[in-house]
């Protein structure tokens, strides 16, 4: 855009006694004064080097940017908001990213334009992808195991759809979405909501499919660090398959799994609900009663513990059943598993907040690799912000909430001789969060 554009004067009319006229023309300002903030996690996670490692140099020479620049510009611009690579060519100036990425914001070279992100993005490979995820995975290990090495690792595996657009390869129509769709598979930590890996998949892809080879390498991973610890699987009716199940008890790891009701599981509940029912009619408010009994599907070489709702409520009548090998009660048991509803509010942040649906290349594996830098690397960034803040006292926010009372401050960054000062907005009401912070980071001092 030319400087005679950007700074086209707007007039507005106002209800003071002068009109109001804005200007692109204010100069070194940021729309994202709590970027710092983003760097700030960085440099305690190291989670855009772990990834720099792994991304290929494609350049036959020597690029202006580092791989490692390229890749905070980018992770940093997702996490603020920014998830199109043309937001490029207007931020690379931006004062404040340009700090975080490690260049003086007035003396500095501006920051990388789309194209050379998209060649970046283009660069990778299956093979970077598959080393991506690993040490995303480390990442996880690591800030998992700072309070110590935990008992038990409970694993939320969950399905979701991100509808696709045009020609892009392993796109393909699934009906009970009704729409083409990629099929990304997603296993989040149920205890610390923390993402342990992000894989991406064809569009008719099964939602278990890869469920048992991507077991496989976390289970793998989890006892090479901590050889003792106790892992339980959650998941919902999409990952009931014989091969789940075979794999878990043969490794020693806890599942409790949703099943999709059949006229035999309904049989085998009919008593439950027959005795909700009168209780309902007795109370005149909503019964939920819980029972067990033991189930082979035609699929099945054993019979297996199913545990069942029978629940009556003014709407009508609900039976769930889940198929599990924990000894736990019913009632404690299917209280634990409905806890993974919690799953849903991080794949809201995902797809919502931080855009991980934008997988918008034609080529597969360079979408997979934008799901890793969406869906993992600007989601442990803000996810990781949020988490100190609730020990903060903070209450618990969306991410695109945190975003707007952290991250969204309109400020003036000046480069000085011995630093760089941003002065922010002074009645911007998220200030109580940056004092917050200020206490939960060692060195960083208000």
């Amino acid at each position: 855009m030319s400087d005679c554009a950007t700074q086209k004067k707007i007039r507005f009319e106002t209800p003071a006694s002068i009109a109001l006229e804005a200007a692109f023309d204010g100069g070194r300002l940021t729309s994202d004064g709590g970027l710092t903030w983003l760097a700030e996690v960085d440099r305690e996670l190291r989670v855009c080097e772990a990834l720099a490692e792994h991304v290929p140099e494609w350049r036959t020479r020597r690029g202006r940017h580092s791989v490692l620049s390229l890749l905070k510009q980018r992770v940093f611009q997702i996490a603020c908001g920014y998830e199109d690579q043309n937001d490029s060519d207007f931020l690379r100036s931006d004062p404040l990213l340009k700090v975080a990425c490690g260049v003086l914001p007035d003396s500095g070279e501006d920051l990388a334009s789309q194209p050379t992100i998209c060649r970046m993005e283009n660069a990778v490979d299956a093979r970077a992808c598959y080393r991506i995820a690993e040490a995303l995975a480390e990442v996880y290990i690591a800030q998992r195991g700072k309070d110590g090495v935990p008992g038990k690792i409970l694993l939320d595996f969950d399905a979701t759809d991100d509808p696709t657009h045009g020609d892009q390869e392993e796109s393909y129509y699934h009906g009970y979405f009704g729409e083409h769709i990629y099929h990304p598979l997603l296993v989040f930590d149920g205890d610390t909501g923390q993402l342990i890996t992000a894989l991406l998949r064809a569009g008719n892809t099964h939602a278990s499919r890869s469920t048992v080879a991507l077991l496989k390498r976390i289970i793998g991973l989890l006892r090479s660090v901590w050889p003792g610890v106790g892992v339980e699987l959650r998941a919902d009716t999409g990952f009931a398959v014989p091969s789940v199940y075979d794999y878990c008890e043969a490794e020693g790891i806890s599942y409790t799994i949703a099943l999709i009701t059949d006229p035999r599981l309904e049989e085998m509940a009919a008593a439950l609900l027959e005795e909700a029912k009168g209780r309902y009619e007795e109370r005149g408010r909503k019964v939920r009663l819980l029972s067990q009994g033991h189930y082979q599907a035609g699929s099945w070489q054993i019979e297996r513990r199913v545990v069942y709702k029978a629940e009556v409520m003014e709407e009508g009548t609900n039976t769930r059943f889940v198929v599990t090998n924990k000894p736990d009660e019913p009632d404690d048991l299917y209280d634990r598993y409905t806890d993974r509803g919690e799953t849903e509010n991080r794949i809201k942040d995902l797809k919502v907040a931080l855009k991980a649906d934008r997988l918008s290349s034609h080529r597969f594996v360079a979408n997979q690799f934008r799901l890793l830098l969406h869906a993992a690397a600007a989601y442990w960034l803000m996810d990781t912000l949020r988490r100190k803040l609730v020990v903060a006292g903070i209450e618990r926010m969306q991410v695109d909430t945190l975003r707007l009372r952290l991250v969204k401050i309109g400020g003036r960054v000046r480069e000085l001789l011995t630093k760089v000062r941003v002065h922010l907005a002074s009645g911007h009401p998220g200030q109580h969060l940056w004092h917050a912070l200020s206490r939960a980071f060692e060195g960083v001092h208000e």
